[in-house]
């Protein structure tokens, strides 16, 4: 390690994500309510560009809180905006947050988006952009993927299917495009402008029956459109498939990675890209382990492939709430730091840490 920070948090979060400035929000996923959504503001060693050695200031400090009824199993920032969407059981809606201004330290509830016969469906998957203004993309079945406006509660794009496959994950590619990911393993492309054209699902390529699959977009190189991006997709019995946003039906590059078999139903399954770093995923949601690879010189044979690195701090952890070894809920890439990951774990573990590899572009 470079540099490594451990925490701990009141209660496990299988959020983090990065807020305005430089902050993080966490939130808890506990069933019986009570939980707090908290917006953090990360040590000053985290903050800067350069890691300064030694600082006396080493902890997350709270700036400011609320607390949601339901569980929290997604929740994005929206840009441009001081707002926070969430999403959880035991429905498809969603909630709306405002981050108060600086002299509160509140995040309040300030309105819903119910979804139509949401009751009794899973949980929605989310995401966030503001292009012509403050969007949502949200569904929990291909068949109820829509893009609301945050503030005005409208509607924007309702997406014509009727395939009922449950969602694993979903993206905007750009303001037009979205990508959509089926817990079975088929990746959909949706384009706003044309809503009445019925999503066509593809089938991740050779993905084997049985696993439950998700997905993780990368950024294209700088300057590039959103056709070049890097897709991921990470089943639950460890494959990895690369594919292109122009042709999701055929594999770039394909490996195993090395992971036990998960114990958890793939609750936890999470694969995304290094920001900042071409070529480089971290892969977790099998134990309490984050794996970080260097996919540049993989082919298309599937074979096992070498992590880079692995941070193993969750696993030497307590044991968390189930009596069971930590299992790793999230993790996230700094969006600046190349090498810096945040990762959170069923103990309620929050660690953050700078990983060294001796060779290679990674």
């Amino acid at each position: 390690y470079e540099d490594l920070h451990t925490f701990e948090l009141q209660a496990p979060t299988r959020v983090i994500e990065w807020a305005r400035g430089n902050r993080v929000c966490v939130a808890g996923y506990g069933p019986s309510g009570g939980n707090e959504i908290l917006q953090l503001l990360p040590p000053p060693t985290l903050q800067a560009k350069e890691t300064q050695g030694l600082c006396p200031e080493r902890d997350f400090k709270v700036e400011c809180g609320g607390f949601s009824n339901r569980p929290v199993y997604s929740l994005k920032c929206v840009p441009d905006t001081s707002l926070l969407v969430t999403s959880g059981p035991p429905d498809s809606s969603l909630q709306v947050w405002q981050v108060s201004a600086e002299d509160s330290d509140v995040i309040k509830s300030v309105s819903a988006i119910p979804t139509e016969n949401g009751t009794g469906q899973p949980w929605a998957k989310i995401a966030t952009i503001s292009a012509r203004a403050p969007w949502v993309l949200h569904g929990s079945r291909l068949d109820s993927v829509q893009i609301t406006e945050v503030e005005s509660r409208k509607n924007v794009y309702v997406a014509a299917s009727r395939s009922s496959e449950e969602l694993s994950g979903l993206a905007f590619l750009d303001c037009n495009t979205l990508l959509l990911c089926c817990a079975k393993g088929q990746l959909c492309l949706a384009d706003v402008r044309q809503p009445q054209r019925p999503l066509e699902a593809v089938s991740v390529p050779s993905a084997p029956c049985g696993e439950r699959w998700c997905v993780g977009v990368g950024r294209g190189p700088q300057g590039s459109d959103s056709s070049s991006q890097p897709i991921a997709c990470l089943s639950s019995g460890g494959h990895l498939t690369l594919t292109d946003v122009r042709k999701t039906s055929e594999s770039l590059a394909s490996a195993k990675c090395r992971v036990p078999s998960p114990s958890s139903g793939a609750e936890f399954l999470c694969v995304s890209w290094a920001p900042a770093l071409e070529g480089c995923l971290a892969v977790s949601g099998f134990d309490g382990t984050v794996h970080v690879y260097d996919a540049q010189s993989w082919d298309s044979s599937g074979r096992e492939a070498e992590p880079v690195f692995v941070h193993k701090g969750h696993a030497f952890g307590g044991w968390d709430s189930g009596g069971g070894p930590p299992l790793v809920t999230v993790h996230t890439w700094h969006p600046q730091k190349p090498r810096t990951l945040l990762s959170a774990a069923s103990d309620g573990s929050l660690h953050v840490w700078d990983w060294v590899r001796s060779c290679g572009n990674c």
